[in-house]
């Protein structure tokens, strides 16, 4: 019966995964709240355990079914941010089920090669957590100073990056908000990105589902590597996300391409959340919604729920690759049959609807302004990267300060 518990979660947390995958602005974290609230109404027909078991597969298959949403509707979640712009390169190739493939290959690589080194991540945790935490800081500062003085617009690059900077440093600081997150980067990434696509005509030509794909050997062993060697230090740097990680990365291992890039992203996404496990039990500490749950119902992670939760990921990882390769296929054949500019405009107003139902009139100014500062970006004709100081400039000063 335990055996068939523990099952039954796993499959119900898949399919939970699943829609908030799919569907932009549903996020773990939302759901993870959810489960709390009705925590004392579900522990009556469930062990504690069996729902850790059902976030950890909601967890995990998001990672993979997330890139659906960013790359064929240009609105992503914070740890697919930074794909949105190489996946719609690709759409508009018509290699847009390529680019959920190589997203495909990430997750799954990052994931299978972060439980083999497990071990090793649990020993390193042990041992440098305390000196990671006191350099991440300056780090994150070195990383910024590289990014933008390797650009010949580097004065254009250090306002955009300044720019969101402020704008995250704000939204931050508003505690009221539900989900900051949210408007901040679908404007700056999304919002911003799908206005050009309206203004400039675009369609979305016949997708190739046959294209051979292009991601070398070597790009997926760079990416690989670098997003589980990334995600170990975002599982336990507290602030410190996936988007932030990808860019340190990035800088790490050099040009990818496209394809490579897509694959450390979704990578590193995964592993983070895998990691994150580690850290729960090494360090006891939580750093994303998903264990936050998982601690708060089990109490404490021991070694046998350590390698449940791991057997679980898996798993998981197996069939979400599985349903993100079926979940492209529909979404290509769907996506050429309706018209673009009418698609766009509903997903514009979906955003916007959504971030008024999350946070209001403060949400819609937020939306507003950083959808301002993508465009402004954009017009500059430089990189979106830089963008990302609205999540860096805090986490630089929260180690910093």
């Amino acid at each position: 019966m335990a055996f068939l518990g523990i099952l039954l979660a796993l499959m119900a947390g898949s399919l939970c995964g699943i829609v908030t995958g799919i569907v932009p602005g549903i996020h773990v974290n939302l759901v993870s709240v959810m489960l709390i609230s009705f925590g004392p109404l579900l522990l009556q027909i469930a062990t504690p355990l069996q729902l850790a078991v059902f976030i950890i597969s909601l967890a995990i298959i998001h990672t993979f079914l997330d890139a659906i949403p960013s790359i064929y509707l240009g609105a992503p979640d914070e740890g697919q941010v930074l794909n949105v712009l190489p996946g719609h390169r690709l759409l508009i190739k018509g290699e847009g089920h390529n680019a959920v493939i190589y997203t495909i290959i990430g997750s799954l690589g990052a994931l299978v090669l972060g439980v083999i080194l497990f071990p090793f991540f649990i020993l390193g945790m042990r041992f440098t957590a305390d000196f990671i935490t006191k350099i991440m800081g300056y780090l994150l500062i070195a990383i910024a100073v590289y990014m933008i003085g390797r650009e010949t617009k580097r004065w254009k690059c250090l306002g955009a990056f300044l720019l969101s900077g402020v704008l995250g440093l704000l939204v931050f600081n508003i505690t009221e908000l539900h989900q900051p997150l949210f408007p901040l980067l679908s404007g700056m990434f999304g919002f911003s990105l799908l206005l050009m696509s309206l203004a400039e005509n675009s369609k979305i030509p016949e997708q190739d589902l046959n294209k051979p794909l292009m991601l070398s050997k070597k790009s997926f062993w760079k990416s690989t590597s670098a997003a589980t060697g990334m995600g170990f230090i975002a599982a336990f740097l507290p602030g410190f996300g996936s988007s932030q990680a990808a860019i340190m990365a990035q800088n790490f291992v050099g040009d990818i391409g496209d394809e490579g890039f897509l694959a450390l992203v979704s990578g590193l996404n995964t592993a983070n959340m895998l990691l994150s496990i580690a850290a729960v039990y090494v360090l006891d500490k939580a750093r994303n919604g998903a264990i936050v749950t998982v601690n708060e119902l089990i109490g404490k992670v021991g070694f046998e729920e350590m390698l449940l939760f791991l057997g679980v990921c898996l798993v998981v990882g197996g069939l979400g690759a599985i349903l993100t390769v079926y979940g492209s296929k529909i979404f290509c054949r769907w996506i050429v049959k309706v018209n673009y500019q009418k698609l766009v405009l509903g997903i514009l107003v979906f955003i916007t609807l959504l971030t008024f139902y999350f946070d209001g009139i403060i949400g819609l100014i937020i939306l507003i302004t950083s959808t301002a500062i993508g465009l402004v970006a954009s017009s500059w004709g430089i990189g979106k990267n830089h963008l990302m100081g609205c999540l860096m400039v805090p986490v630089i000063l929260y180690f910093v300060l």
